[in-house]
């Protein structure tokens, strides 16, 4: 091994909604109750998580293009309405 240090990984993910990759602590996670997308930015709620920029641009593009449904593999439509709150509220 060389005597280089590495900084450490920043793990990524990918926005839904805009489809860039950011780094996970710039990304809002998202997980699904009862069949609603609940904001989760301590990112430690149980389930499968999705992440969006926590923009209102970024979550209406994820909502027209059905990101949500396909992330979550849910059958029918997500209630994103307190998610769109909660964004605006910290916007």
């Amino acid at each position: 091994m060389s005597g280089r240090t590495h900084a450490r990984a920043r793990p990524e993910r990918t926005c839904v909604g805009c489809r860039e990759r950011a780094a996970k602590s710039d990304l809002l996670r998202i997980v699904v109750i009862e069949d609603a997308c609940v904001p989760d930015p301590r990112g430690t709620l149980p389930g499968r998580g999705a992440y969006v920029h926590p923009a209102l641009v970024c979550l209406d593009l994820a909502v027209r293009r059905r990101a949500f449904v396909r992330a979550f593999r849910a059958r029918g439509p997500l209630d994103t309405a307190g998610l769109r709150q909660a964004v605006e509220d910290s916007c």
